[in-house]
């Protein structure tokens, strides 16, 4: 199991504030562990987990999203690195997995493939979740294997991660009744507590009034709990808040309310992905199967978020791609319906930091613990010695697939379907099962995320200094080799990477420094690049743009991936429609795209032609424009022509025709709308995802038949060149 953007300090489990309970008994009937390690950013550590090797080695050293050429960051999982599913697979294990999969190169993620990097092409013989950053955990947009699914039929009031256990349980049932001798692999990785933070209303509730003291304050409680359970060391020192983020007395009491409310919504949303674990956990109790299922439960693939800057977002994907801000006084207007299917939010960055407590920083500073370090949990009935001793040994996420070789008594395979095999960089943590205080046998360890690094080495940590925040997209400039300076610590005797001795101790410095660039070189970590402005995301995204400007589509129920679809971003286009109606007065989606929090929707309301505008979730950003002739029963065609404003305007026209007749035209304020939130598609005749408008049933039937839609794109899209994430 693994969470998703969870802080080392989260969860009660490590001191936390958030109740777990049921993460709680997987540690008190096995082993914590808190000196284990992440990569500081999601795809890279999902990698290495999957494969046992470190990131940049198996082409993942950054998000998908941002791929390039270079070796270490082509976002392609080679066959000379099989996954622990295909390994354990080929050996006789039934394999499934649930939940997040961000390690598929984007121009593989449509449904036409290949799917030589989704969950079945890397040896599980199931798979039930999404194929991106994120999703919305209200209005999922979820595969099945490889095909897309229907959201979830979800009791009231349940969010995502029940539909995931539910569909674990279920899988788990399946394979006992039909292979009941076979053993199985189970990988659950939900997306909580990534952005959208979401939650049921009633987990809110249990939060109220819970964090009002503020950050400074929540990270000092959890400081000391930290000490009074022996999660960190009687002599950790808590390190100080950095200078970007803004103390709590700071604040104005409208923006401590609102924040407070964040961090109230990100609570829930562990807590309640907690109470479904704790369903996993209690059938595997039912069905006698506890005792001999081994548990590894990494609490989160990085540390907590800062992408959200100091003061937060309800919309996180407009927040990066348009800088759209909204000021306490307006979130207040609305915020009880905060962490609800109107809001795909992100809480303030000094949440993010009082959930990495004691350490510095967050989630994409690989340069510093508080991006990679996060709490681990192993629970093996009769396995284990003296559970109750938390484990310190040095541990990375590489080290779960040869541990998890060894406790089922396999090999690391030297070939694979032929292929010969990468080495193993992890190291099985077995050794410390059964002899708590064994020394550790992980030596050595890089790290790199956006030019930020560091190295461990036999207690030692040199790391650079970060020359940007998480939220801050954009390039530091001068140059990533030179131009960070650099820090060094010795972990041994300083737990919370507190005390810099790089003046102190050159010498030392200077050897750490040697030993990084040696394993940078080893694993095709260089050439560095530290820029995350536009220009780099555009670049990425142009290694596979087809340069199509025509597009058809014959029928209706179709799904296509943002990365697949034509991009409607800054750029005239045409839309033409092929349908039969059935009924009169028909109601119903032709072409969506998005969400409510950023997309389109052209479609029929009452038999008349509408085109709705969301630029981000408020009122005032959102548009439509009503045709002038209504479609009967019959055959008919409906036209829709965009034309922008032109260069430094913000807008368009947009002109509607039925059966070559105007029906209509209007003026819409924007003309570069980013589709959002994460995998939501392009969809021809349905609505999936958290859908435009709610004029219409998003997930059809549609009345009659969609026979062709036609679009065409003309001129060129500025902001489609540099598009953000």
């Amino acid at each position: 199991m693994m969470t998703d953007d969870v802080g080392f300090a989260a969860t009660s489990a490590f001191g936390g504030a958030i109740p777990t309970p049921n993460l709680d008994r997987l540690a008190k009937r096995g082993v914590r562990y808190n000196n284990f390690h992440t990569t500081g950013m999601c795809s890279p550590t999902r990698a290495a987990l999957l494969t046992g090797r470190n990131s940049h080695a198996v082409g993942s050293g950054a998000v998908t999203d941002v791929a390039s050429g270079y070796p270490g960051y082509s976002s392609i999982i080679p066959r000379s690195a099989a996954s622990i599913g295909e390994v354990l697979r080929d050996n006789g294990y039934n394999t499934a997995f649930f939940g997040k999969h961000h390690n598929i190169p984007s121009w593989e993620s449509s449904l036409s493939g290949p799917f030589d990097h989704w969950p079945t092409g890397l040896g599980f013989d199931y798979f039930y979740g999404f194929v991106i950053g994120d999703t919305n955990q209200w209005n999922p947009r979820l595969y099945r294997n490889t095909l897309s699914v229907d959201a979830p039929a979800l009791p009231q009031g349940q969010t995502l991660d029940f539909s995931l256990a539910d569909d674990a349980i279920h899988w788990i049932h399946q394979q006992k009744a039909t292979g009941p001798d076979r053993p199985f692999f189970a990988y659950f990785a939900p997306g909580s507590a990534h952005a959208p933070h979401q939650a049921p209303p009633e987990w809110i509730a249990r939060f109220k009034g819970r964090f009002d003291r503020g950050w400074d304050s929540l990270r000092e409680e959890n400081f000391q709990r930290q000490k009074r359970e022996g999660v960190i060391p009687a002599n950790a020192t808590l390190t100080p808040r950095p200078a970007e983020i803004p103390a709590w007395s700071s604040l104005t009491p409208v923006q401590k309310r609102v924040y407070a409310r964040y961090m109230e919504v990100f609570a829930a949303m562990i807590a309640y992905q907690d109470a479904q674990v704790g369903r996993i956990l209690d059938e595997l109790d039912r069905m006698g199967q506890s005792d001999n299922t081994m548990v590894l439960y990494l609490v989160g693939d990085n540390g907590p978020s800062g992408e959200g800057a100091p003061a937060g977002t309800l919309n996180q994907v407009q927040h990066m791609s348009h800088d759209f801000e909204q000021s306490a006084e307006e979130v207040a207007g609305v915020i009880d319906t905060m962490g609800g299917p109107d809001t795909i939010e992100l809480y303030p960055a000094g949440w993010g930091w009082a959930m990495g407590t004691p350490f510095r920083y967050m989630k994409q500073l690989s340069s510093h613990l508080g991006a990679i370090r996060n709490g681990m949990v192993v629970s093996w009935p009769g396995h284990l010695n003296d559970t109750r001793t938390v484990r310190t040994q040095f541990a990375h996420v590489t080290d779960i697939f040869p541990t998890i070789l060894e406790a089922v008594r396999l090999p690391v395979p030297r070939q694979v379907n032929g292929i010969d095999q990468q080495p193993v960089d992890g190291v099985s943590l077995d050794y410390t099962f059964t002899h708590p205080r064994a020394p550790e046998q992980h030596k050595v360890q890089y790290f790199e995320m956006f030019g930020n690094r560091a190295i461990y080495a036999d207690g030692w940590m040199a790391n650079t200094t970060p020359r940007r925040m998480p939220w801050e997209m954009g390039n530091p400039g001068g140059n990533p080799y030179t131009d960070y300076k650099w820090e060094l610590y010795d972990l041994a005797r300083d737990f919370s990477q507190s005390r810099d001795l790089a003046t102190a101790n050159p010498a030392k410095l200077a050897q750490m420094q040697a030993l990084w660039l040696e394993e940078a070189r080893r694993n095709h970590v260089l050439p560095l690049d530290d820029n995350l402005a536009k220009s780099r995301l555009g670049a990425s995204h142009a290694h596979y743009a087809s340069g199509r400007t025509s597009f058809a589509y014959w029928g209706g129920n179709l799904s296509i991936s943002e990365n697949q679809a034509p991009s409607f971003r800054s750029r005239a286009f045409t839309i033409s429609a092929d349908v039969t109606l059935d009924v009169e007065r028909a109601t119903a989606p032709i072409l969506a795209r998005g969400s409510r929090f950023g997309g389109w929707a052209f479609y029929l309301r009452d038999g008349v032609p509408v085109v709705r505008q969301a630029y981000t979730q408020r009122p005032q950003d959102q548009a439509e424009i009503v045709g002038k002739i209504a479609l009967g029963r019959g055959a008919s065609n409906i036209g829709f022509a965009f034309t922008p404003d032109g260069a430094g305007k913000a807008g368009g026209t947009m002109c509607m025709t039925v059966n070559g007749a105007e029906a209509g035209c209007g003026h819409l304020d924007y003309a570069d709308v980013k589709d959002a939130g994460q995998g939501e598609t392009m969809d021809i005749g349905i609505d999936t995802g958290a859908p435009v408008s709610t004029d219409y049933a998003a997930n059809g039937p549609f009345p009659g038949a969609i026979h062709k839609v036609q679009i065409e794109l003309t001129g060129k899209s500025e902001a489609e060149k540099d598009k953000k994430l």
